[in-house]
């Protein structure tokens, strides 16, 4: 409930697929591929089990992993394991192709996520375009905590998917395809030789002789921690070039390829110059001069037009800030109006004034900051959301970090015309809640919406089962909600209130109780700035006199 709740069924609902009207359909293998990645594997493998029409059969296939993978994959009995010597990712793939048996196929990566209705939305648009070798369809980049990074990723394919193809890979994610597997077997699978862009140069030579079908569901996670083979960008440069210039004898062949062939070269080396020149600016807001340099002189190398002329835009913005630092901002400021910083540009000079930067917790300009700690506890924690799990507002968390692990998801809401809501009702009116019913609750900044909060963590405690969890976050220091809950936003704790709060009702011995935020990150979150906007290293330091946000983990005891 609350902002953070209302955000939270908006991005839900972008999530859903409308499939068209069932008819028998192909199966489906899902191959997942790992090499020393088994941290995320368990999540790759929750995110299959978890699909809305289920795969024929699942098969991991590691790739001379360290440790040994079957400590997770023998904990499922529909997953088949395949180990072999350290080959590569493309020669694990044919491995995982040689021993699938469905008609379609999709591969996943281990530290990556398929989203429910991936399967599903696969399905559907190759019913729609039966003949296709391929299809697929976007995704979103997220950290390593499953947070999103930057907007959903959708380009379609067009009508000539191998003109587009040459112009870049419009593709972007492996996990979003679905192959014909005949198709795949008839071109020889993946290119072993490859180590990097296996599945680009797959896209071309498909492509060339074969339809290709895109639908916009977004159907797959990209899990960006820094160790993807993809962040090795001048690597990467190479690879790509490689695998683009042996479509040159066949892009010869008319004008109009050629001229894409050619568009594409320039586009790829665009692109990670482009990359390697944002880690430059970076390095210069820092101030870190070695890096700057270091970083101009890379992207020079792959596309010295981009590099100068994105160090004359540094040297125009640098001197702006110099020669001109907000002498138009703060003329409107004179004349009364209110001018938000552009995103990426707040500095202390832009805070001086009784107006925020956004009225709506940041929202308006990317993710709130308080998101950030909500989210990390939750992933700390998501082993204990498991079994029957209850979540406020909508299902969306449980989802996320409980996965194959939630047996039963319900959702409570106050009011009864709520789409998602399976229980309707007040928290603090006994009753509400079922007895010794729920594994797990999740109440993520919803307890302050509360006003007899007593009643509220009693009717908590009484609806879970013994040795259950509750997983609750409340606002410390915050701005108040200007809209639909504005009337009931009652409270805001400290750590020692919710502390005697929880440990009154569950005992003291089984409530933790956790501050996060500072003076940087509440002065952030009051002005509205985004996540995006801000250094994360600055946010993990712990000051307890500026508690933003208060997370409370409580376990009913067995014999309560």
């Amino acid at each position: 409930m609350g902002c953070l709740e209302r955000n939270l069924t908006t991005s839900s609902a972008r999530d859903r697929v409308q499939v068209a009207t069932r008819a028998p359909t192909p199966d489906v293998t899902v191959v997942v591929n790992c090499c020393n990645d088994l941290e995320f594997l368990e999540h790759a493998l929750g995110s299959v089990l978890s699909q809305t029409r289920q795969a024929k059969e699942i098969i991991v296939v590691d790739d001379g992993s360290v440790e040994d993978p079957a400590r997770i994959t023998g904990r499922y009995t529909r997953v088949r394991l395949i180990r072999q010597s350290n080959q590569g990712l493309a020669a694990a793939r044919n491995t995982g192709l040689s021993a699938a048996s469905a008609e379609m196929i999709v591969f996943l990566d281990a530290d990556d996520l398929l989203l429910p209705h991936a399967l599903d939305a696969g399905l559907a648009c190759h019913l729609r375009a039966p003949g296709s070798a391929f299809v697929y369809g976007g995704h979103r980049r997220v950290d390593q905590h499953g947070r999103p990074i930057g907007p959903d990723r959708y380009d379609a394919v067009g009508n000539e998917p191998y003109r587009n193809f040459l112009c870049g890979n419009i593709i972007g994610m492996h996990a979003t395809v679905m192959y014909r597997r005949d198709k795949l077997l008839e071109a020889g699978g993946f290119s072993p030789a490859l180590r990097r862009c296996e599945d680009y140069d797959l896209y071309l030579r498909l492509s060339r002789t074969l339809p290709v079908a895109s639908h916009p569901a977004i159907v797959a996670e990209y899990r960006w921690h820094g160790g993807n083979m993809s962040g090795n960008r001048r690597t990467m440069l190479r690879s790509v070039l490689s695998v683009h210039g042996c479509q040159a004898i066949f892009a010869d062949r008319s004008p109009d390829t050629a001229a894409d062939w050619r568009r594409g070269r320039r586009i790829w080396r665009d692109y990670y110059a482009s990359e390697v020149m944002e880690d430059a600016k970076a390095a210069w807001r820092s101030r870190d001069i070695y890096g700057t340099v270091k970083g101009v002189a890379m992207a020079a190398t792959m596309s010295p037009q981009l590099a100068v002329r994105d160090v004359l835009q540094m040297a125009w913005h640098q001197a702006k800030r110099v020669l001109l630092p907000g002498l138009v901002d703060r003329l409107k400021r004179s004349y009364g109006y209110h001018v938000p910083p552009a995103l990426g540009q707040v500095c202390f000079g832009d805070l001086d004034t009784p107006s925020p930067v956004s009225r709506d917790f940041g929202f308006d300009r990317g993710t709130p900051v308080d998101r950030y700690y909500i989210e990390s506890f939750l992933w700390t924690h998501r082993s204990d959301i498991a079994g029957r799990v209850l979540e406020v507002g909508d299902d969306s968390y449980t989802r996320r970090f409980g996965g194959s692990a939630v047996t039963r998801r319900d959702v409570l809401h106050i009011h009864a015309e709520h789409p998602a809501a399976t229980i309707v009702g007040d928290l603090s009116v006994p009753g509400t809640l079922p007895t010794d019913a729920f594994d797990c609750l999740l109440l993520t900044q919803t307890l302050h919406l509360v006003y007899d909060m007593r009643a509220a963590v009693a009717e908590i405690f009484r609806a879970l089962k013994p040795n259950g969890v509750v997983l609750l976050t409340v606002p410390g220091i915050s701005q108040l909600d200007r809209g639909e809950w504005s009337r009931s936003w009652f409270w805001s704790l400290t750590p020692a209130s919710a502390r005697r709060l929880f440990a009154d009702v569950f005992g003291e011995d089984t409530v933790i109780v956790e501050a996060h935020g500072n003076v940087f990150a509440a002065i952030a979150f009051l002005q509205g700035v985004a996540l995006e906007e801000l250094d994360r290293t600055k946010l993990d330091v712990v000051d307890e006199a500026y508690p933003m946000v208060v997370t409370i983990r409580a376990r009913k005891p067995q014999h309560a």
